[in-house]
């Protein structure tokens, strides 16, 4: 991954850097991120019964470990249900009309809004600058259209394609 910074001025500490998707495009959002929805479009396309970790993880690709994880993570926030034994499982704690994008996001890797200048120039303080003001309504944006989709939005949607999942 190569990222260019004008004149050395910010420093890969001081911006969310993005990273190279399968396709060589660019994503915003984390690994971590990626595989929690992966996770949770599965569970809701499957929610008849609980899904063991090890056919959420081949489903959707995420090494198994990883996935572990995430799933701790989703259920830390109440996002799924993990129950052990012979009928155990992963399924959704909530219908997928109920569960919103912005709840998986922030479950394994909340929004960051830009609240305090990222540069530390005093002389802004919490007066963002036209640009970071800019940046942040971006982001404020983003968390309004992912707080207003809901899991069963996607699912219902009329593209031939099911979302992060193969089929």
């Amino acid at each position: 991954m190569s990222v260019l910074f004008a004149e050395s001025m910010v420093s890969k500490q001081d911006v969310n850097v993005l990273f190279s998707a399968p396709s060589g495009g660019a994503c915003m959002f984390s690994q971590t991120v990626e595989y929690a929805l992966r996770a949770v479009v599965h569970l809701a396309v499957n929610r008849a019964e609980p899904q063991a970790t090890s056919a959420i993880a081949k489903a959707t690709k995420v090494p198994p470990a990883y996935l572990s994880k995430v799933l701790q993570g989703l259920r830390a926030a109440g996002v799924v249900h993990l129950l052990r034994g012979v009928r155990g499982g992963v399924s959704l704690a909530k219908e997928p009309a109920e569960l919103t994008i912005l709840d998986v996001v922030n479950a394994v890797d909340p929004i960051q809004r830009i609240r305090t200048c990222p540069l530390d120039l005093k002389s802004h303080g919490t007066r963002l600058c036209a640009l970071h003001r800019r940046m942040d309504n971006a982001i404020l944006h983003m968390e309004d259209a992912f707080r207003s989709t809901t899991l069963a939005e996607l699912l219902n949607d009329p593209n031939p394609s099911v979302p992060l999942c193969e089929g």
